[in-house]
Parts: C-alpha cells; sequence; structure tokens
C-alpha cells in the first residue's frame, strides 16, 4: 500500500507537470486578480496554469484586515460573487462585507473546476524572451529559492503571461530590468506603488489592467505598481474585475493571433 500511494501521487503529479510544459496563458501569483483571470480563461477553454510561490492560493485575501477575517468589496463586483456562490452582506451604500476565508476557499475552488491548474510551492526565476516578447516562464522550487540553493530551473513557454504578484510586480521587474525595453506605463519603466487611496486604487487597477509588453499583462495590484497608482487596503472590488478584465483582454489577444494563423494558412493552401 505504500508503494502505491507514493507511486501514485508521483504518477499524477509529472503527468499533470508534462501536460502543462506549454500553455495558452502562464498567471504568476495566486491573489484574487489571478484566480479570477484563470477562472475566466480556463472557462472560456483556455489552456491555463498557474503558479504560487506560497502553499495556498489566495494572497492578502485569506487575512482580511489586520487578520480580521472579512473583507468588502463593492456593488460593481457582486456579479463575480454571484457566479461563484459566494455569500455577502450588505453593509451600506455600495459596500458589502464578505468572510474572506469563504472567498479565497471559493476562488480557488472555481478555478480549479473550470480547468485551470494551480502549481503551488513555485517560484518564477525569469521569463523566456522571444523574438522581443515575453514567451513563456522559467520555474523553480519556492524552497530551492529560500535557501538560496544553486539548482537549474525548469522552461514552460505560454502564449500570454500574466503578472499577478501584487505589490513587487515582480515578473514586470524582471522584464524590464534584464531586456532594456519600454513598458506601456507614462514613464516608460515600472513606476512603483503610491501610499494608500481607496477610491482612486479601486478605480485605476482596473483601468491600468493591460498589456505592459507584447505576451505580459498586468493585474490586481502588480497593475497599479507598475503604472505607479495607489494601494486599496482589504476592499476587493478592484481585485475580481482586474482579473475579469485581463482575462478578457487575453482571449480577445489570443483570437485574433488565431485568425491570423488562419488566414496564413488558407493562404499557403492557394
Amino acid at each position: 500500500m505504500e508503494q502505491i500511494v507514493s507511486s501514485g501521487i508521483i504518477d499524477s503529479y509529472f503527468s499533470k507537470l508534462k501536460e502543462n510544459l506549454s500553455v495558452d496563458v502562464a498567471i504568476v501569483g495566486g491573489g484574487p486578480s489571478g484566480l479570477i483571470a484563470a477562472y475566466y480563461l480556463a472557462k472560456a477553454g483556455k489552456k491555463v496554469a498557474l503558479y504560487e510561490r506560497k502553499l495556498a492560493p489566495g494572497g492578502g485575501m485569506w487575512g482580511g484586515a489586520m487578520m480580521f477575517n472579512e473583507i468588502m468589496v463593492q456593488k460593481d463586483a457582486l456579479h463575480i460573487l454571484d457566479e461563484m456562490t459566494i455569500d455577502y452582506k450588505h453593509y451600506r451604500d455600495d459596500y458589502y462585507t464578505v468572510d474572506s476565508v469563504h472567498a479565497s476557499s471559493a476562488l480557488t475552488y472555481f478555478a480549479t473546476k473550470a480547468g485551470a491548474r494551480i502549481f503551488n510551492c513555485t517560484s518564477i526565476e525569469d521569463v523566456v524572451f522571444h523574438n522581443n516578447k515575453v514567451s513563456g516562464l522559467v520555474i523553480n522550487w519556492a524552497p530551492v529559492h529560500r535557501e538560496g540553493m544553486h539548482v537549474d530551473p525548469l522552461i514552460v513557454m505560454a502564449r500570454a503571461v500574466i503578472d499577478g504578484t501584487g505589490h513587487d510586480c515582480e515578473i514586470v521587474h524582471t522584464v524590464a530590468g534584464k531586456n532594456d525595453i519600454k513598458l506601456n506605463t507614462p514613464s516608460g519603466g515600472v513606476m512603483g506603488e503610491r501610499s494608500l487611496s481607496v477610491e482612486e486604487a479601486e478605480r485605476t487597477t482596473i483601468e491600468n489592467t493591460k498589456e505592459v509588453f507584447p505576451g505580459l499583462f498586468v493585474s490586481g495590484m502588480a497593475a497599479n505598481g507598475t503604472s505607479g497608482s495607489y494601494r486599496m487596503g482589504p476592499i476587493f472590488g478592484g481585485m475580481l474585475l482586474s482579473g475579469e478584465k485581463v482575462a478578457r483582454l487575453i482571449i480577445k489577444r489570443l483570437s485574433a493571433m488565431e485568425k491570423v494563423v488562419e488566414t496564413g494558412k488558407r493562404k499557403v493552401e492557394v
């Protein structure tokens, strides 16, 4: 029995890993925007792999506000909570409270149920850079990074990459720092996160969700950190709407790419 348990886990995991060495979309960071993006992309039939450094996805949502496990969501994002059957209570005006543990677990469940694959305990060392485009990720075990071990990584190819790493904007920093390129930001570089301003941050989180370099998209707090906008604290409507928007942008981009390929095939046939 002991051997069956071990061999079953190893066979299943490596089958999953091998099947996802080439994907439509690779998402870095399992916070709320990343999970929402994974859900909508997988629901649309895209092959999605999400990489989370920590043991459990969910990002800062788990802790609520100062470990009070409640969060706030505004009315504009309630349709996402409804789609995922997440309970909420009206507080006042257009604001609703949500149990953060309930919400975090639901986002993870619905993303994986839709078909997204989540690889936890995984760090991203670098990106694949082909023809002046972000074309994949260089991955390693998170404990390897934590311990400072010199262990070579593996590579995952992707048609689009999402930086959902939150305040640190890790993937955008890597791409801009290593490749002498200009980003789609007001300064052309990573502008950094500003101090807290809830209303502005909620608006600009969605506004700054975009493709910042060919093949590289940003969502959630990484969107605001990249374009120099504010943090928002324990209100998550903008994060959810950002994940929904980036999925929509990528679906549109991949569809356009597929049309170009199909047109090219017809020309060759003619």
